[in-house]
């Protein structure tokens, strides 16, 4: 089974985010894999702006365990409990629908474009596979955490590799909001969109807001699966 590559440390333990003023993103774990569950904490617990309130090894657990810690940010893998892929699928939906703004981020060891897609459908806000170091890792955990999606290069791929709409209006979107749109697909926050673009934050949430509201829909994530369906990525 691949796994989070650590980063090197130097095995100190960082001070505690209730003690350094820090409001920390409060984690809740998702894997049928308790040694996979142990490394994520460890690796995750190094970081002062990032909690693990809760881990879960199946369905059940995991609803019940977003239900007492209340997370901002859910680690999901999509098999639970020796069940189908669509476990994790119905758990990522469910959470969804009773915890309007929690940020669900796949990680799990398949990369298949199907699953990507469902996942984001479920309303997943990232994917990325279990092989990614922990740079990325706690990267995209930060960006679902702020409502930004976060796919890793392969999972972005595997986006636009699916989804084949019709023939897309492309007047419905300016050129600088095509910008926009491919930096978001990138999981770029939107300070960096704006460095990249060299425009402002302000200008870049000006734009962020158009795509949602020409592509109808409500969160970044989304925005991205649009587009792509589309045919604008």
């Amino acid at each position: 089974m691949n796994a989070v590559r650590p980063a090197p440390g130097n095995g100190n333990v960082p001070a505690r985010p209730e003690h350094s003023g820090i409001r920390p993103v409060r984690i809740v774990l998702v894997d049928d894999h308790s040694i996979m569950r142990q490394g994520l904490r460890a690796v995750l617990e190094r970081e002062d702006d990032l909690r693990v309130v809760g881990e879960a090894g199946s369905a059940a657990e995991a609803i019940a365990a977003v239900a007492a810690g209340r997370p901002q940010v859910v680690l999901l893998d999509l098999k639970l409990a020796s069940g189908p892929q669509t476990d994790g699928l119905e758990v990522c939906r469910k959470l969804c629908a009773d915890h309007p703004g929690i940020g669900v981020l796949v990680l799990t060891t398949f990369a298949e474009d199907r699953l990507v897609v469902e996942s984001v459908q479920a309303g997943a806000r990232g994917y990325v596979v279990k092989d990614v170091d922990t740079t990325e890792l706690v990267r995209a955990i930060r960006a679902v955490s702020r409502g930004e999606s976060a796919f890793d290069a392969r999972s972005a791929s595997a986006m636009v590799r699916s989804l084949s709409g019709g023939m897309p209006d492309r007047e419905r979107l300016t050129d600088r909001e095509l910008d926009v749109l491919q930096l978001l697909a990138r999981g770029l926050s939107n300070r960096a969109i704006g460095s990249e673009l060299f425009i402002s934050e302000t200008t870049v949430k000006f734009h962020v807001g158009n795509l949602m509201r020409k592509l109808m829909v409500s969160r970044r994530a989304e925005a991205v699966y649009a587009a792509t369906k589309l045919g604008l990525l």
